[in-house]
């Protein structure tokens, strides 16, 4: 009997220790939670009981250099169903099927799908968005939101680009700078019970959206109006397959119109323009050939515009002096090529000043020729034409450039008249710019400033510049000697009463050679004596007469007639 009373008082401890420990666990676990991990259970609990909804941020606005507002925010709305809240199915299809007219199996598919948010449609009508929020029909969200909105339409819309449906930026300075213009998103957090349902009596926690920063160009909508509507012009009477010009400030690269028209709408970016409707190709490739910039992303022969390059490198070089003489017979026989000239019966016996203003090809060839290949390509890099412009658009190309090994006697003659090279606009426009601004190569560029939304200071914006790469010596020869292109020479059709202008023609034939197709072109800055302005026209493919100093010279002498007074202010 003893034994047996001891044997159970013995199991009875052992039953009370484990009992005691078990109650220590539970205690300590209890503790643990309510004390030490409470914030983060309350934070797992919230996840599970609020439902968060985004504010879409308005973009920055983008200005011209006058405060003109060349890209703005319209409010819209985004609807949206959520499954778990929908009571009234069939009425809720058939409202937003005829509100937001999309067919009604569409609708269908979404407010029937299981899902914790389906959208049903984006930037919708503000207007539109609030008679289906005055519905009142369960399960039905209606968010504010914003999308782009250009007010001028098709007005620079290779410059400017465009956004997507999430408002992020696409194309063209939209997208180049979208870090600045896009903004912070915001929230909404809304409390549901254990179904998913919104909890009505709960108040919403709202995190507001901070619009994005604001871009100022230092393009000019007046000049960009005035340029776009003289290309158009140019592109009917000359039926072009494009008219591209750009007007900068050879001083310091700020570009004040940039235009390639046909342009599209900026509103309406999804819908081909009849020039880029025709043809084969699937829809895609005719948007992206629409929306391509070609002043940016295409390199071209220059032809007789790039003689600038050629005659500053001859100066700098001391090759050439304004009296030395050549004879042209209208062509030069160079190893077995006969290069002509563009006067066939020749110019007969010429200074270098007279070679320049007639643009005289065997000129050129000789002069190229004095230079060598090794220094002609010595001043291209000096002038930038090896590397890219830098200019603050997506897509620039590069140049297309001869190696020095590859060079022979051909090859340099036609590299001095701006044949058997490619380069692109910004760089022809940013060499010749150092070539009579004092000899600074500069970055072509359209954003010149940035404002905090937040605090509304204002950042201005800073470019590479390279200093010395033209003498003074050689830019006030080749000032006078473009000068008397426009007065004497083959660009007379550029002259604008009041006005100093120098400019260089040129028609370069597109490849394959003997196609028949041409790039008629004109470059032209004012004043002659002090380069303010700087303008490049480019007729592509005009049907009938093309030549530069016959079509493109009078279109630049149209845009500096209106432009000039404008700009100058006088």
């Amino acid at each position: 009997m003893i034994e047996i009373y001891v044997f159970q008082k013995r199991k009875y401890r052992l039953l009370f220790a484990g009992l005691t420990l078990l109650f220590l666990v539970l205690a300590g676990r209890l503790v643990w939670l309510m004390i030490f991990s409470s914030e983060e259970l309350g934070k797992k609990a919230l996840d599970v009981e609020q439902r968060e909804r985004s504010i879409k941020a308005a973009r920055g606005v983008i200005y011209d250099r006058n405060g003109v507002v060349l890209a703005d925010n319209q409010p819209v709305c985004t609807i949206s169903v959520i499954y778990s809240q929908v009571t009234e199915p069939e009425k809720v299809i058939r409202l937003l099927s005829e509100k937001l007219s999309m067919e009604e199996e569409e609708v269908r598919s979404k407010v029937e799908k299981v899902s914790s948010r389906e959208k049903i449609k984006s930037n919708v009508p503000k207007n539109v968005a609030d008679e289906i929020r005055e519905a009142s029909l369960s399960g039905v969200k209606v968010d504010e939101d914003y999308r782009r909105y250009y007010p001028y339409g098709r007005l620079a819309s290779r410059v400017l680009g465009f956004t997507g449906a999430d408002n992020q930026g696409i194309l063209g300075l939209e997208s180049r700078y979208d870090s600045v213009l896009k903004g912070t998103d915001g929230t909404i957090l809304t409390l549901t019970d254990f179904q998913g349902v919104e909890i009505e009596s709960a108040a919403e926690e709202r995190i507001e959206p901070v619009q994005g920063d604001s871009l100022y160009l230092s393009l000019d909508y007046t000049m960009q109006t005035y340029v776009q509507q003289a290309a158009e012009k140019v592109l009917r009477e000359k039926q072009a397959k494009r008219v591209s010009v750009i007007l900068m400030n050879p001083q310091n690269g700020e570009i004040y119109a940039m235009v390639n028209v046909p342009e599209y709408n900026l509103n309406e970016p999804y819908t081909l323009l009849s020039a880029y409707a025709q043809g084969e190709g699937s829809e895609n490739d005719k948007l992206n050939a629409m929306w391509r910039n070609p002043l940016i992303s295409d390199s071209y022969e220059p032809g007789s515009t790039f003689k600038i390059v050629t005659a500053a490198a001859a100066l700098e070089d001391g090759r050439v002096s304004l009296t030395d003489t050549f004879h042209c017979p209208g062509f030069r026989i160079v190893e077995d090529r006969k290069i002509r000239c563009h006067k066939t019966q020749g110019h007969g016996t010429e200074t270098f000043r007279e070679g320049v203003m007639n643009s005289c090809n065997p000129v050129f060839m000789d002069i190229g020729a004095r230079v060598g290949a090794e220094r002609m390509l010595y001043y291209y890099r000096k002038l930038g034409l090896y590397e890219k412009t830098g200019v603050d658009l997506p897509g620039e190309a590069g140049s297309i450039m001869h190696k020095l090994s590859d060079i022979g006697a051909v090859e340099l003659a036609t590299m001095s008249f701006g044949q058997s090279i490619q380069i692109t606009p910004p760089q022809l426009l940013r060499a010749v710019s150092a070539v009579v601004n004092g000899g600074t190569l500069v970055t072509p560029h359209f954003a010149v400033a940035v404002q905090d939304e937040k605090t509304g200071k204002k950042t201005e914006l800073s470019y590479e510049t390279t200093g010395n790469v033209v003498t003074a010596k050689t830019v006030e020869t080749m000032r006078a000697l473009l000068q008397d292109v426009v007065g004497e020479g083959t660009g007379k059709n550029a002259q604008v009463e009041g006005y100093a202008v120098g400019g260089k023609t040129a028609t370069s034939e597109k490849l394959p050679r003997g196609n028949g197709k041409y790039i008629s072109s004109f470059l032209g800055f004012a004043p002659a004596d002090d380069p303010q302005i700087m303008g490049l026209v480019l007729i592509d493919e005009p049907v009938g007469v093309y030549y530069g100093g016959t079509i493109a010279a009078p279109v630049m002498a149209e845009i500096f007639e209106n432009i000039l007074p404008y700009y100058l202010g006088e």
